[in-house]
């Protein structure tokens, strides 16, 4: 019963403290002359990354793919919108669009760090299909993710905290970022995916 009302609680006050404490909003991501060079014109599909189950895997597979890039987190108020993502990509993935998602505890610390134990939350409560990457940081610094520097320099915005979404082109070089409480299924972001399969 008290694990319920605290999950209860947790779903209630994350939105609502991202709303009031801006939490939902983006951080200004370093605008500096190394980072305008490597990332201006520079696709998101030149990076490496590692899939959640550890393996080298190249951004690349996804060029000419819109891409719906998200940083998710499996303890967060925000979580349910892992459903919402699904549903998401249900919807447009014969289209050309692919969902993204990068597990991530810089917030609150509201991700797990086993992998296996990410996958499986993920596959029973939300049965998730779309690819899943490495546990990785999204705020600016050492251990940032090469994916959210590129975003990050291209939009001038990073998550503020979990399920911040970037719409990336076709090609990779270009980025609209929304934030943590915007709906995976709401109008804004339907106008942007729409926009950017129609390019």
């Amino acid at each position: 019963m008290l694990n319920r009302l605290s999950r209860a609680f947790r779903a209630w006050a994350a939105p609502t403290l991202a709303a009031l404490t801006g939490f939902g909003c983006a951080q200004s991501a370093p605008q500096t002359p190394a980072l305008t060079q490597t990332w201006k014109d520079s696709s998101m599909h030149t990076i490496t990354v590692k899939t959640l189950e550890g393996a080298d895997t190249s951004l690349s597979q996804y060029a000419g793919k819109v891409t719906l890039v998200v940083n998710v987190a499996s303890q967060c108020g925000l979580t349910g919108q892992y459903a919402g993502l699904q549903r998401v990509y249900d919807k447009y993935r014969d289209r050309g669009l692919v969902v993204l998602g990068f597990p991530s505890g810089d917030f609150g610390s509201q991700e797990f760090n086993d992998a296996n134990e990410i996958r499986d939350f993920c596959t029973a409560k939300y049965s998730v299909t779309f690819p899943l990457f490495e546990k990785c940081g999204v705020v600016a610094g050492p251990t940032q993710s090469k994916v959210f520097e590129c975003l990050g320099t291209k939009t001038g915005e990073l998550p503020g905290w979990n399920f911040g979404k970037y719409v990336v082109s076709r090609d990779g070089r270009t980025a609209k970022f929304f934030t943590s409480t915007t709906d995976p299924e709401g109008s804004a972001l339907a106008q942007a995916i729409e926009a950017a399969l129609a390019q």
